[in-house]
């Protein structure tokens, strides 16, 4: 009998983690799932793991018990905004705190036990390119792709790729937080923004067999935004 792919996935209480880990569980994944809040997600596949993200060593522990895994997916995000002179400095360490330092505390943790032709993907943004009022989260997202492009060199000879999904506007609660008040989502030409599961959908593909030659790619889904 054939055992189950093994996934960690993050960010799964809600938004595009919370559909990564859907879209998984229905295609026979076991999924690991780390977040603060628990998901709505009900499965028996699915074995959920309080985390604070932000915190290191609470992240380390969640992860101490798992044996090898056959794909991670950093999901969970923020957004905060502020134009340039109003910029707050504890905003930016959060950011870079959740989207560049858990990153790379997850990979290295796991390292030892990425399975041979396990699979990484990184959910970052199109704003990576640059945004006006949100200079912080496009710094911190700009560097995931940098140390994709890095993990995707080193890992190659395991068989490992790593790779960017890159989304614009997506329909999550993120969309209408508070926190980015300052800087309101623009609808892209195709006339709706990207949806959640549009996004787990490409993540899908990414882990899938016929993804093997793709790493160190970043994948841009915007609607058009960015033409």
């Amino acid at each position: 009998m054939m055992h189950s792919k093994s996934a960690v996935v993050t960010g799964v209480s809600s938004g595009i983690g919370q559909a990564i880990a859907q879209r998984l569980l229905d295609q026979g994944w076991q999924v690991h799932g780390l977040s603060r809040r628990p998901p709505a997600l009900e499965h028996p596949a699915l074995a959920w793991q309080r985390c604070d993200l932000a915190d290191l060593q609470d992240l380390g522990n969640a992860l101490q018990p798992l044996g090898q895994v056959d794909a991670v997916v950093h999901a969970a995000g923020l957004m905060r905004t502020a134009p340039l002179g109003q910029l707050a400095p504890e905003d930016g360490q959060a950011m870079w705190q959740l989207h560049v330092a858990a990153a790379s505390h997850l990979v290295n943790c796991l390292y030892e036990r990425l399975a041979p032709g396990a699979r990484i993907v990184m959910i970052g943004s199109r704003t990576m390119q640059g945004a006006a009022g949100r200079s912080q989260y496009a710094a911190t997202k700009a560097a995931l792709q940098g140390m994709v492009r890095s993990w995707a060199l080193e890992l190659a000879e395991r068989g490992i790729t790593a790779n960017l999904v890159a989304p614009g506007a997506t329909q999550t609660p993120m969309l209408l937080d508070p926190a980015r008040q300052g800087t309101p989502p623009r609808q892209p030409p195709i006339g709706r923004f990207v949806q959640p599961e549009e996004v787990a959908g490409m993540v899908a593909f990414l882990l899938g067999p016929d993804a093997g030659a793709m790493t160190g790619q970043s994948l841009i889904m915007c609607g058009g935004a960015s033409l």
